[in-house]
C-alpha cells in the first residue's frame, strides 16, 4: 500500500491538481477584503505564511456573502447567520474570528428587551410601518413628516436631539409615525423601544411581587430612543406617575435621551389627566413637573384627519 505523503505528493504534482491549486489560489488572492487585510499586514505576512494558509482564506472568501448590501438579518447569507468573518494575524498564524454583525447585534437587543417587558409589544401593523405609506393631507401631518424623517436620517448615537410629541384624536396614525420613524432607524443599526405605556404601568405594578421592577425600569430609562405610546391613557396613581413616569423623563432629560410620545391629549389636556390620581387627588405641582420634563423632552405636533383604522 503506498502511502498517504507519497499519495498526495504524487496528486499535488499532477498537472491538472496543479491547475485548479493555481486557479484558487488567484481567487482568493483577488478578493478585495484579503487584499486589503495582506495590505495592512504585509510586513508580517511572506510567501510562505500565505501558501499555508490557503484554505484557511478561501474560507473566509467563502464565508461572505455581501454583508453591506444585506437588509437584515432575515436576509444574511453567511453560512453562519448573523455573523461576519474576521480575518486576524495572531503570531505567525491567519485566523478568522466570527463576530456578532450589527444586525445581529440589534435582534439580539431587541428580543431582550421583549423578552425582560411584555408591553413593548405593538400591533403588526405598527412593526411594518414605513414613511412612503404616511398619508400628507394636511398641515400637521406635514410638519410631523418633516419632523420625523429628519429626525430618522440625521440622528446619530449619542446625539442630543429632541422628539415628537404627536397628539389628536384616535386612529389617525401617531403610533404609526412612531413605528415608521423606528423602522427607519433600524435600517441604520440604531435600536429604539417602543412602549405600550398603559399596559407597561400596568406591568410596572406587577413587577413589584417578582423583584423585577428596577430590573425593567433601567431598561426603559436607558433606551437609546424611547417611545411612550398612548400616554394619557392610562389610570394614573401617584406611584406610576412619580416614581416611574417621572424617574424614567427626569433620567432622560439629564442624560439628553431623545424620546417621542403619543397621546389623545394636548399639553394642557394631558397635564389635567397627571393631575387627578384614581383616588381624586389633586397635585397641580406634580403634573407641572412630570409637563416641565415632557416639554424639554418633545416637540408638540397636532395630527389631523379621518380615523384611519376604519378607512
Amino acid at each position: 500500500m503506498e502511502r498517504i505523503n507519497k499519495t498526495l505528493s504524487r496528486l499535488s504534482n499532477s498537472p491538472d491538481f496543479r491547475q485548479r491549486y493555481d486557479d484558487l489560489k488567484s481567487e482568493v488572492l483577488a478578493n478585495p477584503d484579503i487584499q486589503s487585510f495582506l495590505n495592512a499586514n504585509q510586513e508580517r505576512i511572506t510567501d510562505g505564511l500565505i501558501e499555508s494558509h490557503l484554505m484557511k482564506l478561501y474560507e473566509y472568501m467563502s464565508q461572505t456573502k455581501n454583508c453591506k448590501d444585506c437588509r437584515d438579518l432575515g436576509h444574511c447569507k453567511n453560512m453562519m447567520q448573523g455573523y461576519q468573518p474576521e480575518l486576524v494575524l495572531e503570531r505567525n498564524t491567519i485566523g478568522i474570528h466570527y463576530r456578532p454583525c450589527p444586525s445581529k447585534v440589534l435582534h439580539d437587543e431587541r428580543k431582550k428587551t421583549e423578552r425582560l417587558i411584555k408591553s413593548i409589544y405593538v400591533p403588526k401593523e405598527i412593526l411594518q410601518a414605513s414613511f412612503a405609506d404616511f398619508s400628507l393631507d394636511s398641515p400637521g401631518r406635514i410638519h410631523a413628516f418633516e419632523y420625523a424623517e429628519q429626525f430618522a436620517s440625521s440622528y446619530e448615537p449619542g446625539s442630543a436631539m429632541k422628539g415628537l410629541y404627536l397628539y389628536g384624536s384616535f386612529g389617525i396614525g401617531k403610533s404609526y409615525l412612531l413605528g415608521a420613524i423606528a423602522n427607519q432607524l433600524a435600517e441604520k443599526e440604531i435600536s429604539s423601544l417602543i412602549v405600550y405605556v398603559p399596559e407597561f404601568l400596568r406591568e410596572m405594578k406587577q413587577s413589584l411581587g417578582d423583584q423585577t421592577l428596577n430590573e425593567k425600569l433601567e431598561a426603559v430609562k436607558n433606551a437609546r430612543i424611547l417611545m411612550l405610546d398612548d400616554i394619557g391613557a392610562e389610570a394614573m396613581s401617584s406611584w406610576t406617575r412619580d416614581e416611574i413616569l417621572g424617574s424614567i423623563l427626569q433620567f432622560r432629560m439629564h442624560e439628553q435621551l431623545p424620546t417621542f410620545f403619543t397621546s389623545n391629549f394636548d399639553f394642557k389636556g394631558l397635564e389635567h389627566h397627571l393631575t387627578y390620581t384614581q383616588r381624586g387627588e389633586e397635585e397641580k405641582m406634580k403634573a407641572a413637573r412630570i409637563m416641565e420634563r415632557i416639554r424639554y423632552l418633545a416637540v408638540p405636533v397636532k395630527l389631523d384627519g379621518p380615523n384611519r383604522r376604519h378607512s
